[in-house]
């Protein structure tokens, strides 16, 4: 049995099979809902039910509370239709996706951008066989059926001259593949991956100005995003808050200023949590996040995109939304751990 979802205010419609995610039947049939993780951990893709019974799979609470859930919002990653259904979705856009793929890739180069971060260079078939929005993602298939998903660092028209896209890989100790990544990976290795994934891009009906917020590896979308304007030569104003825990972890510093003085509407505030003696930091120090509202008090006016560790995902879109900024301005993408993930379907 099959039902109809409805997603409003773009009256945009799929169809959704029995025991069939909704996210992935959206996926599945171009429709570009939000998501993040799909393991009903990061909260990304929730959205309001308007009509219908689903059936809400496992998850965290951190991702859908009890409170949510009895306003209504439900997570579209691991909820099932029993009705046909009608949600709201304003993220959704009468913009097509870009079909998923499946392709071979080989590994290009590997180089250290820190003591944690490896930049992996991949080598795609052709330029036209791969399509993407800045800020998406694609996830590597293991051979054990495991996946791994990493966002691209690089835009789109990059690959015109040079098929292929970069990914920063942060060392996570004991991680299956990026154990790989640090201590077995060679050039020349041919891996699989499938994408693109992610409803993290820019959206360029608006003429808002943008906060782009990074912590960490998160930054490697908003590089994309960046390179991306600079191409198109979009000229909304721009600031981008890059956090990390110590300075080195601003591992393409010296990229981001070039690209300041480059671009007159772009502006940059790196910002440390916990800098050593040693690393005679002068700049900002706290969290990033809240270095955005002792800068901007009323976000009312603005767009934010976001993207890194959930904890700074989540406590940005709480206090920016206090501070004024629309639901519907807030764009982001979690990076949740495989542990967060095995935690949620627990």
């Amino acid at each position: 049995m099959s039902f109809t979802v409805t997603v409003q205010p773009s009256g945009r419609t799929f169809v959704a099979e029995t025991d069939e995610a909704l996210l992935a039947a959206a996926i599945r049939q171009g429709i570009g809902m939000p998501y993040g993780c799909k393991d009903g951990a990061c909260g990304s893709c929730k959205c309001k039910k308007l009509e219908g019974t689903i059936t809400q799979g496992p998850h965290q609470l951190k991702a859908l509370s009890a409170e949510e859930a009895a306003n209504g919002f439900i997570l579209t990653c691991c909820a099932t239709a029993h009705t046909d259904i009608v949600l709201e979705s304003r993220q959704v856009t009468d913009e097509s996706a870009f079909p998923i793929k499946k392709m071979p890739v080989r590994v290009n180069s590997l180089s250290k951008a820190s003591h944690d971060v490896m930049a992996v260079r991949l080598q795609l078939p052709a330029a036209d066989v791969f399509k993407y929005h800045a800020g998406q993602y694609v996830e590597f298939l293991l051979r054990d059926g495991d996946r791994r998903a990493y966002s691209m660092g690089t835009a789109p028209h990059t690959q015109l001259e040079n098929p292929g896209v970069e990914l920063h890989i942060r060392h996570m100790p004991g991680g299956k593949f990026t154990d790989h990544v640090f201590s077995a990976m060679k050039e020349k290795e041919i891996l699989r991956i499938e994408g693109p994934f992610g409803s993290f891009y820019l959206r360029e009906d608006s003429d808002k100005p943008m906060v782009l917020l990074a912590s960490g590896t998160g930054f490697a979308p908003i590089k994309a995003i960046i390179e991306h304007m600079q191409f198109k030569g979009i000229t909304r104003p721009a600031v981008l808050y890059w956090g990390g825990r110590r300075p080195a972890d601003l591992y393409m510093n010296d990229w981001v200023q070039g690209k300041v003085a480059e671009m007159p509407n772009l502006s940059y505030v790196p910002v440390i949590s916990d800098a050593l003696p040693e690393d005679a930091w002068t700049g900002r120090t706290g969290f990033v996040h809240n270095a955005v509202l002792q800068d901007i008090a009323d976000l009312s006016g603005h767009q934010v995109y976001a993207c890194g560790a959930p904890i700074v995902v989540d406590s940005a879109q709480a206090a920016y939304t206090a501070a004024g900024l629309p639901e519907g301005e807030f764009y982001a993408d979690s990076f949740v751990t495989e542990k967060e993930k095995a935690q949620a379907s627990a």
